[in-house]
């Protein structure tokens, strides 16, 4: 479903449903104008479209006990098809990578890892990263503060 054939209603909808993915059905529909029967036929609409594609709780990353985020760029010896599907099928298999994006520019791959520790990160890069055939380089930068963070698209 492409943003242009989301209408007004559809945009208060999926705001509501980021900001609280647990509100009742009447909540919602009261809040985005609608009695609730198209309301939930609309919703149903945005999932079946891939519009939205899960609901899950979001959790707080220190409280959890991992209180160390790393933003990792890798470059890869070559840009060849086979090398690209290799390291992604490898970073889809660890569960400390949050994020990875396919980059342009000078590096290749941007990552974002969570860690309880330093030690933790010396291992995932020693039994991972480095274990992987085709890195040429990685480049690591830990974060210090969390200025801003969301899941929440902007829907104007």
């Amino acid at each position: 479903m492409p943003k242009s054939a989301l209408d007004a209603v559809d945009r208060k909808i999926l705001e509501a449903l980021q900001t609280n993915g647990r509100i009742s059905l009447a909540e919602l529909s009261t809040k985005v104008g609608l009695s609730p029967s198209p309301c939930l036929r609309r919703v149903r609409n945005l999932e079946r479209a891939g519009v939205i594609a899960r609901y899950v709780a979001v959790l707080d990353q220190r409280r959890v006990g991992l209180p160390v985020s790393v933003f990792v760029s890798i470059k890869l010896e070559k840009q060849r098809q086979e090398s690209l599907d290799r390291f992604a099928k490898a970073v889809e298999r660890w569960p400390e990578v949050l994020e990875c994006y396919l980059m342009t520019g000078s590096r290749d791959y941007w990552l974002r890892v969570v860690v309880p520790d330093l030690e933790a990160y010396e291992r995932f890069v020693k039994q991972k990263l480095t274990r992987l055939e085709g890195i040429a380089s990685i480049e690591s930068s830990f974060a210090l503060e969390q200025v801003k963070y969301t899941n929440v698209l902007p829907m104007n």
